[in-house]
């Protein structure tokens, strides 16, 4: 078996990437403190065409050489905008007709892999702040919380693995 060039992998440029076809999916980050996880969430974000991505509260904003450091230019390609806080973002998704999804360790949380989004929807995903995840505040704003089964000893994955398997999930539900 043979490693694929660079050349031959036919990636898009950033203006075709703007006109492409989205997975109709805004990534909504509330108060995530790391610049890594942000410019790991932007990569996420790029390699699944997602719509948006919302940075909200305390979460970092480009240009940060610590966010590049990770997104290696996603940045230009994915469309994001800054709120002050998450409850003002999900309050604009969803008067854009957005289905507001936490992932989040809840009460009557559904698992991932029960969830079954419906095709002509699009979907807000919030993901929360490394050590308190999403705010009280969201929680009380949303339609549903997905929860991602777990089987270890750890109660959680990093933000930018949940956003890399919720992602996965949703493009392979609703795309392929």
């Amino acid at each position: 078996m043979r490693k694929l060039k660079l050349d031959e992998l036919n990636r898009v440029s950033v203006e075709e990437f703007k006109e492409q076809d989205k997975l109709p999916v805004a990534i909504v980050l509330d108060s995530v403190r790391s610049m890594h996880n942000v410019g790991s969430i932007f990569r996420t974000g790029d390699g699944f065409a997602v719509e948006h991505i919302c940075l909200c509260g305390i979460t970092g904003q480009p240009p940060h050489r610590e966010i590049e450091k990770t997104a290696l230019g996603a940045t230009q390609s994915v469309d994001w905008t800054y709120h002050n806080n998450a409850t003002e973002a999900v309050d604009e998704l969803r008067q854009l007709g957005y289905t507001i999804v936490a992932v989040e360790q809840a009460e009557n949380s559904v698992m991932l892999n029960e969830y079954h989004p419906e095709p002509n929807q699009k979907y807000a995903l919030i993901f929360g702040n490394e050590v308190n995840g999403v705010s009280e505040e969201v929680m009380a704003k949303i339609d549903t919380c997905l929860e991602i089964p777990q089987f270890g000893t750890k109660h959680s994955f990093n933000i930018v693995v949940s956003a890399g398997i919720v992602l996965w999930d949703f493009f392979a539900k609703l795309k392929l």
